[in-house]
């Protein structure tokens, strides 16, 4: 993709992640947006994703959370995976909740990158913040013409 804008091979490279994203399709995550350095998913909680209390899973939130990171830090045509993450959860997420990750970079340097992913309701409820960093690995998601 010689010569793409950098929109372009950001939203190149979100399309050939999913291809093999079986993982956050088999969840039912959604890809909002698409941008260098910044990436927006969506996640309704269905009642399978409730635990023991009725709310949903934290494994859930940090998967969404995690994708999130996963397409931000994928969005320049260079493969990378999560390296380090914390999350930290404020509020419970109910059945039925349509929750919105984005994740927006704060640093590159050499093979890292560290990202903020806010996790919320449509409503504006703060769930979860997570932090995670990524690390450069060999390899291009799309194929340069």
């Amino acid at each position: 993709m010689a010569g793409a804008s950098a929109e372009a091979l950001a939203e190149a490279s979100a399309r050939a992640l999913w291809e093999d994203d079986l993982a956050s399709q088999s969840v039912g995550i959604v890809i909002e947006n698409v941008g260098p350095g910044e990436a927006t998913l969506s996640l309704l909680v269905r009642q399978p994703m409730a635990n023991g209390h009725g709310t949903c899973h934290g494994g859930y939130i940090f998967m969404l959370a995690d994708s999130a990171l996963g397409y931000a830090c994928n969005s320049y045509n260079q493969r990378a995976v999560a390296h380090v993450c914390n999350i930290t959860y404020l509020h419970p997420a109910r059945v039925g909740d349509r929750l919105v990750a984005r994740a927006e970079e704060r640093a590159r340097a050499g093979r890292t990158g560290i990202y903020d992913v806010t996790v919320r309701t449509e409503t504006g409820v703060i769930i979860a913040e997570f932090r995670g960093q990524s690390r450069t690995i060999s390899g291009k998601l799309v194929r340069d013409s």
